[in-house]
C-alpha cells in the first residue's frame, strides 16, 4: 500500500493517489456559539488605517503562502471562533466567553476581545467546521501559521497534537480524526506566560512602557 511521505511546510509530498486535501485553518464563522456575540473593533486601541476595512466574514481570506501554492483543495477557516480565557487548573471551559476574530491576538483591537490572558490563564478556542466533498478519502491537513506560545488542537474531542513556538508554522494531519457527518469541532488550548517564562518573546512584557511591546496570545497568522 503506498503511503504518504510527509507533507508538511515545503518537504516531500506524498505518493500517486494520496493527495492531502489542504485543510488551512483560517478560521470560518460557522460556529453557533461564536455568532452569539456580533465581532466589533475595539476603540481604544492604536490600528492603522485599514482595521476598519477588515470584514469579520473573510479576515485575510487569500492563501498564505502563493509562491508554494500546491493544490486547489484547501479551505479557509478564517473568521469568528468562540474563545474563552479560564485558569490552567481548569481543565475545559464550561462555556464560551464570546467571539473572537481569528488570526488576531487576543489583546489585539482586530480580535474583538482585546484582553490579557497572562501566565495563570489559559486562552480556548472552540470552532465547527465542514470538510467539504472535495477532501472524502484524501489526507485532510490542518496548518496553523503561528500561535502564542504553547498550543494543543482537538478535533472532535481527541488531541490532534502539541506545539511550543510562537512565530513558526506548524501542520497536523487529522484525517484519523474526522468522523462520519458534516460538522466537526476544532478546539485549541493556548498557554503563553509572556516575560514569566523562558520562550523567545521579542519586545513582549506583560506591563509595556517605553520601548517594550504589549502581550501576543494565541493565533495571529493564518492556520
Amino acid at each position: 500500500m503506498e503511503k504518504r511521505l510527509n507533507s508538511c511546510f515545503g518537504q516531500q509530498s506524498i505518493f500517486n493517489k494520496v493527495l492531502p486535501a489542504t485543510l488551512i485553518l483560517l478560521f470560518s464563522f460557522n460556529t453557533i456559539h461564536a455568532q452569539q456575540k456580533q465581532w466589533s473593533l475595539i476603540k481604544d486601541r492604536i490600528v492603522t488605517t485599514w482595521a476598519e476595512k477588515v470584514n469579520p466574514k473573510a479576515p485575510l481570506p487569500e492563501y498564505p503562502r502563493p509562491q508554494l501554492v500546491r493544490v486547489n483543495n484547501w479551505k479557509n477557516l478564517n473568521g469568528l471562533w468562540s474563545y474563552a480565557i479560564v485558569t490552567r487548573a481548569q481543565s475545559e471551559p464550561v462555556k464560551y466567553d464570546g467571539s473572537i476574530l481569528v488570526p488576531y491576538a487576543v489583546e489585539s483591537a482586530l480580535s474583538g476581545v482585546g484582553k490579557t490572558v497572562g501566565a495563570d490563564s489559559v486562552l480556548w478556542y472552540k470552532n465547527t467546521i465542514t470538510i467539504p466533498s472535495s477532501m472524502k478519502n484524501k489526507d485532510v491537513l490542518l496548518h496553523f501559521g503561528a500561535v502564542d506560545w504553547q498550543t494543543e488542537v482537538f478535533v472532535n474531542g481527541k488531541s490532534a497534537g502539541k506545539h511550543e513556538g510562537g512565530f513558526d508554522p506548524f501542520t497536523f494531519n487529522i484525517t484519523s480524526l474526522i468522523k462520519k457527518g458534516a460538522s466537526q469541532e476544532i478546539k485549541l488550548r493556548v498557554w503563553d506566560p509572556t516575560d514569566k517564562g523562558p520562550q523567545p518573546r521579542g519586545k513582549q512584557v506583560k506591563r509595556p512602557e517605553g520601548i517594550w511591546y504589549t502581550p501576543v496570545t494565541g493565533i495571529w497568522q493564518t492556520v
